[in-house]
């Protein structure tokens, strides 16, 4: 007859040497995660602790990677892919036998892997022979919870940092688009101006300007680049610096404008384009000389209350090398005048049903109302716009900068 006592010592050996074997894994799992190892070398080391302490035949660890479910680990069958459609193998709360295992690739046995309620894994296994008490499934899913956990952690850490520096280069780019608008705009007797901006992302592509160049000449000026964001504003940032030095150096706009469209070719090789419109007004000849780069058309009344759109100029800038046509516009016998300019934010404010409010309702007010203080303007446009979008929300950045001079 067989010696009990050592049969069960032999199994005592044994069952002992199994458990060395497993918390051995555990430690040294522990150690390659706090040695910060990647994300597919812990993957490899799971994939190889589960082999090596495990009888199976088959394994596939199946992970939830930003709402889809992904198989990171397979070994043993070469794709679970139709699997995948199953739904019910993620919907399990505990280890769970699978009734069929034909149905499901020969796989045996359903291990969830959750952290706080959420299901990060699942893992399915086949043992390689019929005795199921040799699979220890409360190691494996110990196992499982550790690697899925830290490897977790890890993506949230990224996601943290990448957040993080999302965050300062916002900070920076605010800071940045702060500095491209005036400190403050003229409000004396004669000269008033006032300005309206309301980006659509917290970073916006208008950009508008006063930039005094003697005592008789200012230049204003508004623009608006293709595209949103940190780019836009870096594009408008080397456009207000460009601007602000061609200025000191001459007052003719023509080549202003052209170096300008120069500047925004060699910067952004023809992805990125800007609409501006830009006019110099010189008090002791009472003339006012602008250039239109595909921007929309500003609105002035002179003070016989004569109203004109200002569209005379070139097309964008840094949509060509060299500008195809370019004319300046200029207006003569100019005493008084108020000027709106704006980007097509107000225009293409949209109401719920998709359309667009246009030009014409902008125009038929300022046509009745450029007398009124600046303030009211913007006041009465902005009321305009909201009054039309109803709930929708504004599609773009809206800027508005108007600009009275009052006749002598």
């Amino acid at each position: 007859m067989p010696d009990k006592t050592k049969t069960s010592e032999s199994d005592y050996k044994q069952k002992y040497t199994l458990k060395q074997m497993e918390l051995n894994s555990l430690l040294e799992i522990t150690q390659a995660i706090n040695n910060n190892m990647s994300e597919d070398n812990l993957y490899k080391i799971y994939e190889f602790t589960i082999r090596a302490n495990q009888n199976i035949s088959q394994l596939v660890l199946i992970v939830k990677d930003e709402g889809d479910w992904e198989q990171r680990v397979i070994y043993g069958v070469s794709s679970v892919d139709d699997l995948l459609l199953d739904q019910s193998y993620f919907n399990v709360d505990e280890v769970t036998a699978i009734p069929n295992p034909d149905e499901a690739k020969g796989f045996e046995w359903v291990v969830p892997v959750k952290h706080k309620d959420s299901m990060l894994a699942v893992v399915l296994v086949a043992q390689s022979s019929e005795q199921p008490e040799q699979l220890n499934t409360t190691f494996l899913q110990a196992i499982s919870n550790l690697i899925i956990v830290a490897i977790e952690n890890k993506r949230l850490a990224r996601t943290q940092l990448a957040e993080e520096s999302f965050r300062k280069e916002l900070e920076i780019a605010k800071g940045v688009q702060k500095l491209l608008f005036p400190d403050k705009l003229p409000d004396g007797n004669r000269l008033k101006m006032q300005a309206s901006y309301l980006p659509h992302h917290s970073i916006g592509g208008d950009y508008y300007d006063y930039i005094p160049i003697n005592s008789n000449q200012f230049l204003i000026c508004i623009a608006d680049v293709s595209g949103k964001g940190i780019p836009a504003a870096i594009m408008m940032s080397n456009f207000q610096a460009s601007l602000h030095t061609l200025l000191r150096q001459t007052s003719n706009l023509t080549e202003i404008v052209e170096a300008l469209n120069f500047q925004i070719m060699q910067n952004a090789k023809g992805d990125q384009f800007i609409t501006f419109f830009g006019a110099i007004y010189d008090h002791n000849l009472s003339t006012l000389v602008y250039v239109n780069s595909g921007h929309n058309p500003p609105l002035l009344a002179n003070s016989k209350g004569e109203i004109s759109t200002l569209t005379e100029g070139s097309t964008v800038l840094g949509a060509f090398d060299e500008l195809p046509f370019i004319n300046e516009g200029f207006i003569d016998n100019l005493d008084g005048f108020t000027l709106f300019a704006y980007t097509d934010g107000l225009t293409e404010t949209e109401n719920p049903l998709g359309e667009e409010i246009g030009c014409e309702p902008i125009e038929d007010y300022f046509k009745e109302n450029y007398t009124n203080a600046l303030t009211q303007i913007h006041d009465d446009m902005l009321e305009m716009i909201d009054v039309f979008r109803q709930s929708k929300s504004y599609r773009d950045d809206i800027t508005m900068l108007s600009c009275k001079v009052e006749a002598r």
